[in-house]
C-alpha cells in the first residue's frame, strides 16, 4: 500500500483520511492540518520525509502563476525545502491539467453553455489554467485577485491586464507572510465576513480556491453554481443552506469529501516514480486519461 500525507497550514478540524484504489494500487491518503503554524508544518514534514510515498503541501502554494511567468511565495519555498527524500508536490501540476478539464467536462456531459457565463474567479493566480480555460470557453470572466486578497477594488477583465497586474504587484506581495492573504488555521472555521458583495452578486458562476471564496462570502448565493474543490461533508451543507444551485468540485469524492489538487497529486507523483522536477505535463495527462478522475457534480437545485 502506498501511503500520502498533505501537510495543510488549514485547519486541524478539517483532518481526513480515507483508503481507494488508484490503478489496481491501493493507497492510504490523509491530511494534517497545522493549524496556521508554519513551523509545525515544518516539522511534520521533517518527520514524514523518507517515511512516506509522497508528501503534498495543502492550504499554500509554493508557485503562483500568470501566463508564463511563474511567481514563487517565501513561505512556500520554506516548506518545499523541508523534504529532502520523499517527493513533495504543491497540486500547481494539477491545477494546470485536471482543472482544465473539468471546465471541459462542464461543457461537454453537463451541458453548461459558458459562452457570455458571468464568472467570478475569486483568485486567478493559484488556478491559471481553470481561469485560462474560462476565458476560452467563451466566459465573461472578472479576477478578483486583487479585490479580495489586496483589497483593491479594481476588477480586472481580459487574461492580459491580469498577467499585467501580477507582474506590477506579485514580486513584492509574494515576500509577504501567505496568513496576509489567504485564511489558514482557524480562520478557515470562522463565519465569512462578507467583502465587496456585489461581485458574488453578479456572477453565475463563483469559481476558484474554497477557503478564499468562503472567507468574504456573502450571505444569500441563490440559484449560483460554484466551482471548487477541498470540501469537506460540512461545507456541503453550508453551501446548500446559502442558497447554491449547483456545487462542481475538480477533484473526485474520496472517502466522503473532495480532497485539494495537492493529495491527488501526490499520489499521482507516487504512481510516476518520479521527483516533481521531473514529471512534465504530458505525464500528467497520459496518467489521467488512465484513471478517468471525473469531477464531483451535486445538484442542490432542480435544473
Amino acid at each position: 500500500m502506498k501511503t500520502v500525507v498533505s501537510v495543510s497550514l488549514g485547519s486541524s478540524s478539517r483532518d481526513h483520511r480515507a483508503q481507494v484504489e488508484l490503478l489496481g494500487e491501493q493507497f492510504d491518503i490523509s491530511r494534517v492540518g497545522t493549524d496556521g503554524s508554519i513551523d509545525k508544518a515544518i516539522a511534520r514534514l521533517k518527520a514524514l520525509d523518507g517515511t512516506v510515498d509522497a508528501i503534498g503541501l495543502g492550504g499554500i502554494d509554493v508557485y503562483l502563476y500568470a501566463g508564463q511567468d511563474r511567481y514563487a511565495l517565501r513561505d512556500g519555498l520554506r516548506l518545499l525545502d523541508a523534504v529532502k527524500t520523499t517527493p513533495v508536490v504543491d497540486g500547481s501540476g494539477l491545477k494546470n491539467t485536471l482543472e482544465r478539464n473539468a471546465i471541459s467536462y462542464m461543457q461537454s456531459s453537463m451541458g453548461i453553455e459558458l459562452q457570455g457565463k458571468r464568472v467570478l474567479m475569486v483568485s486567478a493566480l493559484d488556478r491559471f489554467g481553470m481561469a485560462q480555460a474560462l476565458v476560452q470557453a467563451g466566459a465573461d470572466v472578472v479576477f478578483g485577485d486583487f479585490i479580495f486578497a489586496l483589497d483593491l477594488d479594481r476588477p480586472v477583465r481580459g487574461l492580459v491586464e491580469f498577467e499585467e497586474m501580477a507582474r506590477k504587484y506579485l514580486p513584492d506581495a509574494c515576500k509577504l507572510p501567505f496568513q496576509f492573504f489567504y485564511p489558514t488555521g482557524k480562520k478557515q472555521d470562522r463565519a465569512p465576513q462578507p467583502k465587496y458583495p456585489e461581485y458574488y452578486e453578479d456572477a453565475e458562476i463563483i469559481a476558484g480556491d474554497y477557503h478564499f471564496m468562503r472567507q468574504f462570502m456573502p450571505e444569500r448565493l441563490d440559484g449560483k453554481t460554484i466551482l471548487t474543490n477541498t470540501v469537506t461533508a460540512k461545507d456541503v451543507d453550508f453551501l446548500r443552506d446559502h442558497g447554491i444551485a449547483r456545487l462542481v468540485t475538480t477533484t473526485p469524492d474520496f472517502g466522503g469529501r473532495s480532497f485539494g489538487t495537492n493529495v491527488v497529486e501526490a499520489a499521482m507523483i507516487a504512481l510516476l516514480g518520479k521527483s516533481w522536477a521531473d514529471v512534465t505535463d504530458d505525464d500528467y495527462r497520459t496518467l489521467l486519461a488512465r484513471l478517468d478522475l471525473k469531477p464531483r457534480v451535486i445538484e442542490f437545485q432542480a435544473a
